[in-house]
């Protein structure tokens, strides 16, 4: 967590016990010397008493009501802290688990499989079939590994990578004939209807892992009997956006703003069951960001679908 030092936990702590101990120390010592002057102002002034103790009294209540407020604002930033690095803790304990559970499978499914083409006389046409299951598994488990080596690097503010001007429909239309493979029993289309190329300097390995996380999550949260996944390009106010629309289970509007948080899985807080690292939604939102964009998300809730949008900054030439 990248916060100031000034937001420290400790040192806010420390400020408002520091306040807490000024305001009884500055009340100690004003009643002090109030009751030790009020008379002797009063004798040599001719003052009424009241009008003395009342403006004394109105100086306590403003400073002491400062004070007071210093302490209560200290006391909830550090319950705020807390809460939030208690809801981090719960996210990267699912994390580890989910993601511990992503590495097993994967490896113990391979396990299997060898050990099957070792005990056994198998047909090539077994052999293959078995073969075929394990470069899955391999492919999985490289796509897991991979996020979490490329996290570092694309959690960071000034990330240093090659852009090269590209037609992003032509990319994506490759992108999805080429791991057409990996969504068979998909419908993916691509539609642009002003069949206007749309020039945009892109990481294309960067922007492949954002296409692959995006297609992926639609087909995972998807029980529908053929998943169905349409792009859309189209410009509105000198932005770009890539309309991504699934037929799939949809998401509630309480976690619409949730599931781009690093960690946040939408099965541990619906009737859904958790599924993946709780990462991919969170590379795609800093994928966009480092290419100067953004991502958003909307659904009418569950059973309706989700629509994801990358804004792309655009200007027409």
């Amino acid at each position: 967590m990248n916060q100031s030092k000034w937001f420290y936990p400790i040192i806010v702590f420390m400020l408002s016990v520091m306040a807490l101990a000024a305001s009884l120390f500055l009340y100690i010592y004003w009643y002090i010397r109030v009751s030790a002057g009020v008379k002797s102002l009063v004798a040599k002034f001719n003052i009424e008493p009241s009008v003395v103790l009342q403006l004394q009294t109105w100086v306590v209540v403003l400073v002491l009501s400062v004070l007071v407020g210093i302490i209560l604002l200290g006391i909830f930033t550090i319950f705020i802290y807390n809460y939030k690095t208690y809801q981090l803790y719960r996210l990267q304990r699912n994390f580890i688990n989910n993601f511990t559970h992503e590495l097993k499978t994967p490896v113990t499914s391979l396990k299997l499989f060898l050990e099957t083409l070792s005990k056994y006389e198998l047909s090539r046409p077994e052999q293959l079939k078995y073969i075929n299951y394990m470069i899955q598994d391999i492919v999985k488990l490289s796509d897991n590994i991979g996020r979490i080596l490329d996290l570092a690097g694309i959690e960071s503010k000034n990330y240093q990578g090659n852009f090269v001007e590209t037609d992003l429909v032509a990319f994506i239309e490759s992108f999805c004939k080429k791991n057409k493979h990996l969504f068979p029993e998909s419908i993916i289309t691509v539609n642009n209807l002003s069949n206007k190329p749309y020039l945009y300097p892109i990481n294309s390995y960067l922007f492949e892992m954002l296409l692959m996380n995006l297609l992926t999550n639609a087909v995972k949260y998807n029980d529908s009997e053929v998943p169905k996944i349409d792009i859309s390009f189209f410009l509105q106010y000198q932005t770009l956006n890539i309309e991504f629309k699934d037929n799939g289970l949809g998401i509630e509007n309480t976690q619409i703003k949730k599931i781009f948080r690093k960690f946040y899985q939408v099965g541990r807080y619906s009737d859904m069951t958790a599924k993946g690292s709780g990462l991919g939604l969170y590379l795609v939102q800093n994928i966009a960001r480092i290419h100067n964009g953004k991502i958003v998300a909307k659904s009418e809730g569950i059973g309706t679908g989700s629509v994801f949008t990358i804004k792309l900054p655009y200007k027409e030439k």
